[in-house]
This record gives C-alpha cells, structure tokens and sequence, in this order.
C-alpha cells in the first residue's frame, strides 16, 4: 500500500483576494467559492467521523490509510478556511454561511450513526475523481486568467483527493462489510450534500453584490450545471440557445468527455466501484512532479498550469 502524502503549501491569500478570483470564466469562479465553504464543513464531518471510527478498525494498514487521510484532509479545511476568512472579511454575512453549513454536519453527526457517516464519506469522496479528472485535464481554460493565489489551492486540493480517491472507501468497507450499504443511503447522502450546496449559494446571492461575483451565483447550480452542458453540445438545442451556449463554464469541455465524467459519477455508489480503478488525470503527475523537485506550486508557473 503507498499511502498519500501530507503536504503544507504556503497559499499566499489575504483579504486582497477578490471574492469573483475567475473573471474569464465567472460560473467557475462562482463553484470555486462554494467548494471552499463546503470543503470546511464537510472536512470538519471527515475528521469527527474517521475519529469516531478509529476505535473498530483492526487492521494496522487501514489505520495508516485512515491517519494520512485524516492529515490531508485537515490541511484542506485549514487552506479553505484561510480562504473563506478573506471573503467573509469583505462580505461578513457570509460567516453566517459558514456557520450554517458547519451546523448542518455537526447535527448530522449527532443525528445518524457512524455507518452513514462514513458511507455518506466513501459515496462523495467516490465522485471526486471523474470531477476532478474532467477538471485537471480541462484546467488551463479553467483556471487560466484566474487568481493563482486561489487557482493554486484549488489544484493542489484536487490532486491530493485523487491521492487519497480510495481512503474512504478502504475505512468504510473495514467498517462496514456489507458492500450494499453505501448504495442504500446514497439517496440521503446526495440529497443532503446538494442541500448544503444550495445553502451556499443562495448565502452568496444574499450577501455579494452581482457587482462583484460578476454572475448571479445560482447559475453555478446543479441544475444548472451538467444537464445544460450537455444540452449546449446537442446541434439541434445549440441553435435554438444561439451564441450564450458558448459562455457555459464548462463550455470548452467535449460532451464525450461529460457524458463519461457522468457516467463514472452515476456508477461511483455501486458496491463493485473502487476509485482505485478510475482513470486518473495525466497531469497530477506533472503536480507531483513540480512538488517533489521544490518549486513554488502556490503559482501557475511552479503547478505547471
């Protein structure tokens, strides 16, 4: 077993950092700030919960995975947090938005048992793979013309959930043998998760003027994102929405591609699904590349963006 890495990168972000840090693609920029306030929320659940679950796990290597995983994952809330601080510093409303997505996984906690919590875990750690593979191999019309102060945390945090991509997974199925569980409460799992999501944005739409976000942030919604996208590739739906199709944040994006980020999100939950088979982005090797040989990967250049 290789276990992941624990890594500090000194993300340089300050109140200086605009809360819309993607001006040529805005949407994006929009899913970047919500991610930050989920990743704090959810990581928090990760820790609590992989903590719980310490006690009922026998096997010394699955302990090893679980006590990396852990680390990284504090590391993420830790950046993300330095990050929201800076937004909240400018917007301070949105510290209610923090507050209610952290309220909302500390009643989960309390509310369910450990089974779901680590199911509900391996179930959206499974889906960050084909996500974040989509992304990292479309990253330089993404990210490009961004703030690299947040570029770069964003990069760095992807690249290691698909390190880890199984970590979860590994804790659960020790945990929890019955490989049909994590199946069963996908339904909640997803439900909740998109709740959180929803929550966000609309603390954004209430709290940051369109000024400055430069988009509405509802436009970053789920229903808004995959299904439009995919609509926006068919000819005969092209023609009627005209040139606005071509301002979708994953517009650049081939539909081949988004129907098999999909299609691997669709199948993630299913008891046979491991994200150690997934095919991985060629380009986090070129992350780890530029890490192991020192340079700044707090900068586009030193990522290799």
């Amino acid at each position: 077993m290789t276990l992941p890495e624990v890594r500090r990168p000194a993300f340089r972000i300050d109140e200086s950092v605009p809360f819309q840090w993607q001006p040529a693609n805005p949407t994006f920029g929009i899913f970047g700030n919500v991610f930050t306030f989920l990743a704090i929320a959810f990581e928090r659940y990760i820790v609590s919960a992989v903590r719980e679950a310490a006690g009922r796990i026998t096997d010394p290597d699955v302990t090893a995975e679980a006590d990396v995983f852990l680390k990284q994952e504090a590391q993420h809330a830790r950046a993300h947090y330095h990050h929201a601080k800076a937004l909240i510093a400018r917007y301070p409303g949105l510290a209610d938005t923090l507050a209610a997505a952290n309220a909302a996984y500390d009643e989960l906690l309390e509310r369910e048992p450990l089974e779901f919590h680590l199911a509900y875990i391996a179930d959206l750690e499974a889906t960050f793979t084909p996500l974040f593979k989509m992304v990292l191999d479309h990253r330089g019309p993404l990210f490009a013309g961004g703030d690299e102060r947040v570029g770069t945390l964003f990069l760095w945090h992807f690249v290691e959930e698909i390190e880890h991509r199984s970590s979860a997974l590994v804790v659960q199925r020790h945990v929890t043998p019955d490989r049909w569980y994590r199946l069963r409460v996908a339904p909640k799992v997803f439900a909740h998760v998109t709740r959180q999501y929803g929550q966000i944005l609309a603390g954004i739409d209430e709290n940051v003027p369109v000024a400055d976000s430069v988009v509405p942030a509802h436009t970053a919604s789920p229903n808004r994102l995959w299904l439009p996208e995919l609509a926006a590739r068919t000819p005969f739906v092209r023609r009627r929405r005209g040139p606005e199709s071509a301002t979708t944040m994953l517009h650049h994006v081939p539909g081949r591609d988004l129907r098999r980020m999909i299609g691997r999100l669709t199948r993630s939950p299913l008891p046979r699904h491991d994200p150690a088979h997934e095919p991985l982005p060629a380009w986090v090797d070129e992350w780890h590349a530029a890490y192991r040989s020192g340079d700044d990967v707090t900068t586009y250049a030193g990522a290799r963006l």
